[in-house]
């Protein structure tokens, strides 16, 4: 597995991550897998060579924390050998402070995350969202702090506007505070509006990009009538995002694959790792064959000719993913 630098920093991660949300307690999600039946897919992921996993305080409502932070153990001798990142915002009881990104929140859930993790720090610290009711100015310095007190080694944003990830980091600047060296936002080829404002900026202020949802929620894995998995039939968050007008892309990605004689899912992760800004998607996994088509991507080369073609029907989508 290829290791790269994220962004511009010096930390090293593997080109594919692995998003531990399908991971925790099927109490939260039906698709959800709990500790047992994760065991063996992060094992694979392991074996593969990937070393960056993903997670966040609200996945299963902590059990994803716990679930990765076990499992990382097992299969990791050292704490060094792999990346660890997680995020906070997402409200996590009815508490009115137990939610957003005020000085007490992110303060307290760190610590709450460590615990669940079972390790001293993360190497990625992230913010989920915007939180329009906390000043920046607030949030970074809490930020910084987390990274002062050791307990993450970097902090990164997730889906917020172009405009609203340079004022945090000009904020960090003015500071003298810790920026942001990453941005995990809502990228694949159903939805490209990234391209337009965040990832020349990513590009111009050396951020790594992780997307989220490299393939849709599933939706360019399989052409459109065969949508047939328990999370597609129970996933509105997925019917809001994305709709018929997409389905010429998907059969886009159906007839480069065909052609190739690659399963779609490969095509769709190669054609996101022949862009620049995209330092490694985050893909889910509930079965081993999505970890080996995810592996399998890495050294799939798309000709310019095969680019046009998965890009040509694009339509253009209202900004989506940023709450």
């Amino acid at each position: 597995m290829e290791q790269v630098r994220l962004g511009g920093t010096g930390l090293r991660v593997s080109r594919i991550c692995l998003g531990m949300m399908s991971y925790g307690t099927p109490d939260w999600r039906d698709w959800v897998l709990d500790l047992d039946a994760s065991r063996p897919l992060v094992r694979a992921a392991v074996d593969a060579g990937i070393t960056f996993f993903d997670t966040a305080d609200m996945y299963s409502l902590g059990a994803s924390e716990e679930v990765t932070g076990t499992l990382l153990r097992e299969f990791f001798a050292r704490r060094d050998d792999y990346v660890l990142a997680t995020k906070v915002f997402n409200p996590m009881s009815d508490g009115p402070n137990d939610r957003g990104l005020s000085r007490k929140h992110v303060l307290a859930s760190i610590d709450a995350s460590l615990t669940r993790l079972g390790t001293d720090h993360v190497d990625l610290y992230q913010i989920h969202r915007w939180d329009p009711e906390t000043p920046i100015e607030e949030t970074m310095e809490a930020l910084h702090d987390v990274v002062r007190a050791g307990k993450a080694r970097y902090i990164g944003a997730s889906s917020m506007y172009a405009w609203q990830f340079a004022k945090a980091q000009h904020t960090a600047d003015l500071a003298g505070g810790t920026r942001f060296v990453s941005m995990q936002d809502h990228y694949n080829l159903l939805y490209r509006e990234e391209e337009r404002e965040m990832h020349p900026q990513c590009l111009d202020q050396g951020v790594g990009v992780i997307p989220w949802s490299p393939l849709a929620r599933g939706r360019l894995t399989r052409l459109p009538e065969q949508h047939t998995t328990v999370r597609a039939g129970s996933d509105p968050i997925a019917d809001r995002m994305y709709g018929e007008a997409d389905d010429t892309v998907v059969r886009a990605v159906a007839e480069v694959a065909t052609a190739r004689g690659l399963p779609m899912a490969q095509v769709a992760l190669a054609w996101m790792l022949h862009k620049e800004a995209v330092t490694a998607p985050i893909i889910g996994a509930t079965k081993p064959g999505h970890i080996e088509d995810a592996v399998a991507a890495v050294d799939v080369q798309l000709s310019e000719e095969e680019i046009a073609a998965l890009e040509a029907p694009y339509v253009p989508h209202p900004v989506l993913g940023h709450t």
